[in-house]
């Protein structure tokens, strides 16, 4: 069955997207995963994969043209097929959603020629498998383009996946809480009466359906579940262990009601509802009033008083990247310190007269990483400016600078990357940092903009660190650690003089360069930072 191909949505605000290239063209063959066409916001470039197999049929926008979100692009099907009365047929489907069949009717001949699958999209190059966090469709739900179906995270980002065509959910794959491989199929959907199972991942042919099996024997598709995260002897829900966390609800008195002995959301909000909560008999116990005889002191029963719980995907990101990184590297860091007196009256004068110009927001962070941006793109420092690969043979130097920004979120630490910030104006870049900042803290950072960097920026300033060891994040040569303000004190003619110092530390990899470029770099930033206000002149 022919199917039209929509312009996802990007972004709740995004009501349009451009087409920028065509990998596909009418007559070719398409295979699931398969890259059809490239698009772009006006923020932003995606690439759309195809969900089905088949023959591209019919393209319905050319490069260049502007398209509507949810817009139909592009129909795949079967040779001899009419792409045409597909595209009639999902307006329809949309229109008026199909009538389920009368009462004791019997169904329709049990084959997936009515019925599309959905499958997890894959969100960068780099994502092999997404979780997913909460279904908004129920089986048996009709269904009409743009209608959110499920949402689902990466170890980076959430998501959300919308229909892209209409019709009756008939089935459910994966439930809330299961890790599910990019372009595997989630659930099903098409008209009542159809075979999903022929799509179900690992089928290898359409079951045929028994006579008059007993209701009790199908299995709804919400127990078709992952293992449950094991807390103690408890297993557990993850939409239960993340309540659990956040209200620090005593599992220890909880009542398991979902299958199989697991603890379910509804569980825990119970125990929640009831007030018991992790600390509560202590609290109540510090409230009792005191007893008129001292009790005699006893000794503690010696027990194991702690819990284990799984790490979480970000985590066990950022831990093999940190091993990897001290495992493979020469690392050495270097300290410098300089005196901020410039960049603290510029983020002063900016912060007091910006506002007409849009720069009152710019902050410290934003200057510094503008005047190592410029630093590094000096022909002396190119190897800072680069990334060591193949095992340590070959150095990859960049004609930019894209900066990576370590940002700290409750999910844990990210880096996005703001590509050509050697090109950017101050106010340019200031604005790409918090956008990327804020799409991380929100988990709607794409994946694409987690690598690529060619040199890092971390600021653990505003935590009052005074010197610290960053680790370079492979296969970047360097990073460079921003530490906190403070007043220092030198001589000045006979006289001592109070100024604003901040020290800079920074780590590289021994391999791709030796101590002296790396302090020459480290040299030239303090010189650059310190006569900031040239350095913007100069552009």
């Amino acid at each position: 069955m022919a199917v039209a191909v929509i312009m996802p949505r990007q972004g709740n605000t995004v009501e349009s997207c451009i087409i920028t290239s065509w990998n596909k063209k009418p007559g070719d063959k398409v295979a699931v995963g398969d890259i059809l066409f490239s698009y772009e916001t006006d923020k932003a470039a995606f690439e759309e994969e195809a969900k089905v197999a088949g023959t591209l049929l019919k393209v319905l926008y050319e490069e260049g043209d502007d398209v509507p979100c949810l817009e139909n692009v592009c129909v795949i099907g079967e040779p001899g097929e009419d792409p045409d009365a597909a595209l009639a047929a999902g307006a329809s489907a949309e229109a008026a959603p199909a009538a389920a069949p009368a009462a004791g009717a019997a169904p329709a001949a049990q084959s997936a020629g009515d019925c599309q699958p959905v499958i997890m999209p894959r969100q960068g190059n780099t994502v092999e498998s997404c979780v997913i966090t909460e279904w908004y469709k129920n089986v048996g739900d009709t269904v009409a383009v743009g209608d959110k179906l499920f949402g689902y995270e990466t170890d980076k980002a959430a998501f959300e996946a919308e229909a892209e065509f209409a019709g009756t959910l008939l089935a459910i794959f994966y439930e809330e809480g299961s890790d599910v491989p990019c372009l595997d199929n989630v659930c099903v959907i098409g008209t009542p009466g159809a075979n999903p199972e022929v799509f179900r991942p690992g089928a290898e042919a359409p079951a045929a359906a028994p006579a008059a099996a007993p209701a009790a024997e199908a299995a709804p598709a919400a127990e078709i579940a992952e293992a449950p995260v094991v807390v103690g002897d408890l297993k557990i829900s993850p939409r239960a262990k993340k309540l659990a966390d956040e209200k620090k609800a005593d599992l220890s008195q909880v009542v398991p009601t979902g299958p199989d002995g697991r603890v379910i959301e509804r569980d825990v909000q119970a125990l929640i509802d009831a007030g018991k909560i992790v600390g509560a008999t202590a609290a109540a116990a510090a409230t009792a009033p005191a007893a008129a005889v001292s009790a005699p002191v006893e000794l503690g029963v010696p027990c194991d008083d702690s819990y284990t719980e799984p790490m979480s995907n970000i985590r066990k990101v950022i831990a093999r990247s940190m091993v990897a990184s001290l495992s493979t590297m020469a690392q050495l860091t270097h300290n410098i310190s300089y005196d901020a007196t410039e960049v603290k009256n510029a983020r002063a004068m900016f912060k007091a007269k910006g506002e007409p110009f849009g720069m009152d927001k710019i902050s410290i962070n934003d200057i510094i990483m503008y005047v190592v941006a410029r630093t590094l793109m000096q022909p002396e420092h190119r190897a800072m400016n680069a990334n060591l690969i193949d095992d340590g043979k070959t150095m990859k130097y960049f004609r930019s600078v894209n900066l990576g920004m370590a940002v700290d979120t409750e999910r844990g630490l990210m880096v996005p990357t703001i590509f050509g910030a050697d090109k950017m104006t101050l106010k340019q870049l200031s604005d790409t940092a918090k956008k990327l900042a804020k799409e991380c803290k929100e988990g709607k950072i794409s994946p694409d903009y987690l690598q690529g960097a060619s040199f890092t920026v971390s600021n653990i300033g505003s935590l009052g660190i005074e010197s610290f060891t960053p680790v370079v994040n492979p296969p970047q040569t360097g990073i460079l650690g921003v530490c906190a303000m403070k007043d220092a004190f030198r001589m000045n003619n006979g006289q001592i003089e109070v100024y604003p110092s901040m020290n800079l530390s920074l780590s590289y990899d021994h391999r791709a360069m030796d101590g002296t470029p790396a302090s020459k770099f480290l040299r030239d930033l303090k010189t650059n930072l310190e006569n900031f206000t040239l350095m913007l002149a100069k552009g």
